[in-house]
């Protein structure tokens, strides 16, 4: 077993479930295990033309951003994306709350559906930054923008999910003072459209 064998296994092994949690909340988890073995193949394949000039986090990072916008674009995942987010409005709008940790996962789960909803470069610096807990010199990094850029970014998307949920969700305390949502009659409009 050679060096390199052995640095990609350590690489791999730390690496891996981070990128696939990253690429799980940008592209779902149907398409993340797929394009996470894709990206890390990638990283094989490129590991020897490493050459140092950022942290490895940013440059794994940088190829999964890559490998994630790339799907994202494909016409065949946008079909695939319209018809879950159809299926997935109907499912979230019939959810009825029973307990607590239900209202978590609900809660959860619209919130990451918003977060879905958003454009693209928005979507990646708020998962990024919120979800992976990066710097935003590190996003920079990893998209190959500006600082500036980043900052701006985030500020637009942190706006949008702000104003989407006060659209589309009543916040609440709970009888244990947990924050808690129902969605308003956020998919009415959508249902009347089609």
């Amino acid at each position: 077993m050679n060096n390199d064998e052995l640095d990609f296994r350590e690489i791999y092994d730390n690496f891996q479930p981070r990128i696939l949690r990253y690429l799980t909340r940008l592209v779902g988890k149907n398409a993340a295990e797929d394009l996470t073995q894709h990206v890390f193949l990638k990283v094989s394949q490129a590991l020897k033309t490493f050459r140092g000039e950022s942290k490895l986090s940013t440059w794994i990072y940088r190829i999964a951003t890559n490998a994630a916008l790339d799907k994202l674009r494909s016409p065949s995942f946008q079909r695939i994306a319209q018809e879950k987010a159809l299926d997935d409005s109907i499912a979230i709008s019939q959810t009825v709350n029973v307990e607590t940790s239900l209202i978590r996962k609900e809660m959860n789960e619209c919130i990451r559906s918003f977060v879905e909803n958003l454009p693209t470069n928005y979507r990646t610096v708020i998962v990024l930054s919120e979800l992976e807990g990066l710097k935003n010199t590190e996003i920079a990094e990893i998209l190959c923008i500006t600082l500036g850029t980043v900052k701006t970014r985030l500020h637009r998307a942190r706006k949008k999910l702000k104003k989407e949920l006060e659209t589309h969700c009543n916040f609440y305390r709970d009888e244990r003072n947990e924050l808690a949502c129902d969605l308003k009659s956020a998919f009415e409009g959508f249902r009347k459209v089609y």
